[in-house]
């Protein structure tokens, strides 16, 4: 081991230095339990000690199947202490894809929510792992918190090298073979540096999974020093609840759950002075919604665009939510410190500035590739570029907009309608909440396209309507053959709008009028 691995220190290792500085605070909040920054510390380190214990070795892959406890936080520090990948679940993705990704990725040891023990059974007993261990008692493993007692909380050197995968996270998994996304231990900390704003008493609110963007920002949060209240699922109420009794300055969300904390009826009585920061991102945002929500927190919107594959690739600051240029609220931003963003065509040459083309990056946060599949690596990672897959164009002032997802872009006869330039315009109807457009193939495999709309109550909008306003607004090919109205758009574990879930329901189902 050269001198610069053996100086090298992980995140995670940042993290427990910071937490063993004032012992004594309180770090993570959960329901009535609070964490102090010392007992986290030491129960990741007993953890850590307890997986040692049981055989783990550094390089085998940790699996979690957990939800938004401190626990959970605490295994995924151990487990990355000792040099383990950590793969976490999306807890509400099938337990068919959940098998395929615990047996793809090789899992040596699955951790264990107690809330998801019957999941679990089902898994292992189709996917065997090495060790099974839960978070509290249950009849489907050892307790890892049980074993962790035995141990002691003493600091030792972490065990992880630069190079080693320090996280695996999968993409697409609603349908198809999901993908996992590798990144190293000497990538974090540039994927980590590139969001700001976390200086100061920060009192982060997680209404997201843990398994995405939500959890690393909490890691940013008690780097700062600060604390994690957390939350196990969003809900609107609890939320604005939450971020007036706590005073949460810092939070993130995906736009249908901004829009949703916007709608709600507690939203306009609540106190949410004490928010400094709301990150959002993750998918498409309404320039319209945002705009609304702009108007009811104040200047504390700050948008993040970025990829697994890609870790953070720019920003829209709270001073790019500029009221007299709209226009901005259609982007995302200006690239991070350190990115560099190029939009290329079908060839990979270069594009002029205002054209649309493929949203290509390069900086130090790219992936290493997907786990042990090269040829689908080498089709992304080219020349040390990653190709995104998301169409858009760069401004003269060098503003990124995202027009869409390649595989979301619907071909239809005559062109293509950017589904994220459609869903802009039917959410500028007064009478329209949240929309997620997309195509559904007909018998004869062209595509058609469809909206799902979430109209405000006691609204008179009707299909026709929408279709009318569509057409004179951007002609008949962007018009839908079908708008379905819901009462609320399902979403992914994530927070996304789940288009593959509404394709499924629309080519299962009559085309009712």
């Amino acid at each position: 081991m050269t001198v610069a691995t053996r100086q090298f220190r992980t995140h995670v290792e940042r993290n427990l230095d910071v937490l063993g500085a004032e012992p004594g605070r309180t770090a993570v909040l959960h329901k009535d339990r609070r964490f102090s920054a010392g007992e986290l510390r030491g129960l990741v380190y007993r953890m850590a000690r307890a997986l040692l214990a049981q055989g783990v070795r550094r390089g085998q892959v940790v699996t979690l199947l957990s939800g938004n406890l401190p626990e959970t936080i605490a295994a995924r520090y151990a487990a990355n202490l000792i040099g383990c990948p950590v793969n976490h679940l999306y807890n509400k993705l099938s337990a068919e894809v959940q098998t395929t990704i615990v047996r793809d990725v090789e899992t040596q040891v699955l951790v264990v929510d107690t809330a998801y023990a019957a999941r679990a059974a089902e898994i292992t007993g189709r996917a065997p792992v090495a060790h099974v261990l839960t978070l509290g008692p249950s009849d489907i493993g050892r307790s890892l918190l049980d074993l962790a007692a035995e141990e002691s909380a003493e600091p030792f050197p972490g065990l992880a090298r630069p190079e080693d995968i320090c996280t695996i996270r999968h993409t697409g998994g609603t349908t198809g073979h999901p993908k996992a996304i590798c990144t190293s231990f000497g990538q974090v900390p540039a994927q980590d540096d590139a969001i700001p704003g976390w200086a100061g008493p920060v009192r982060y609110l997680l209404c997201t999974t843990l398994a995405h963007a939500g959890g690393t920002m909490a890691d940013h949060a008690l780097r700062s020093g600060g604390s994690v209240r957390l939350l196990e699922d969003f809900d609107a109420a609890m939320v604005l609840a939450t971020i007036e009794r706590d005073r949460i300055t810092h939070t993130f969300m995906l736009p249908p759950l901004l829009y949703q904390l916007v709608d709600h009826p507690d939203s306009v009585g609540t106190d949410t002075s004490s928010l400094t920061h709301i990150w959002y991102g993750g998918c498409q945002s309404s320039p319209a919604r945002i705009a609304d929500a702009l108007r009811r927190f104040g200047p504390v919107l700050n948008q993040f665009y970025g990829q697994n594959e890609a870790g953070g690739i720019s920003r829209l600051s709270a001073e790019d939510h500029d009221p007299d240029r709209p226009e901005l609220l259609r982007s995302a931003g200006k690239a991070l410190d350190g990115v560099e963003i190029a939009i290329r065509d079908e060839a990979g040459d270069d594009l002029p500035r205002g054209e649309h083309g493929e949203i290509c990056v390069r900086s130090s946060g790219i992936m290493q590739g997907y786990w042990k599949q090269p040829e689908l690596t080498a089709e992304v990672l080219r020349d040390g570029w990653l190709h995104t897959g998301d169409v858009g164009y760069l401004d003269e002032e060098g503003y990124l907009t995202i027009v869409d997802r390649l595989k979301d872009m619907i071909v239809v006869v005559g062109g293509h309608v950017y589904t994220t330039e459609l869903e802009d315009l039917l959410n500028s109807h007064p009478q329209v909440r949240q929309t997620a457009v997309f195509g559904v193939p007909d018998a004869n495999r062209m595509e058609r396209v469809h909206a799902a709309v979430v109209r405000e109550p006691g609204g008179d909008l009707d299909q026709q309507a929408l279709r009318d306003m569509v057409r004179a607004a951007r002609g008949p090919m962007y018009e839908p053959e079908r708008v379905l109205f819901v009462g609320m758009l399902p979403l992914t574990d994530a927070g996304k709008p789940d288009k593959k879930l509404l394709r499924r329901q629309v080519e299962s189902e009559p085309a009712a009028a």
